[in-house]
């Protein structure tokens, strides 16, 4: 069964890029929150 793939709200992708803003590392952002590294890609 092919993986369902995954919405994000609008609030939840500005918590990620002030994450990264803030010197979070990508790959750990990623890792944390369980997402692919091109999902922080835009």
């Amino acid at each position: 069964m092919p993986k369902q793939r995954r919405t994000f709200t609008a609030d939840f992708k500005r918590q990620m890029v002030q994450l990264f803003e803030n010197g979070k590392p990508r790959a750990a952002i990623a890792r944390e929150y369980e997402l692919s590294p091109s999902a922080l890609d835009h």
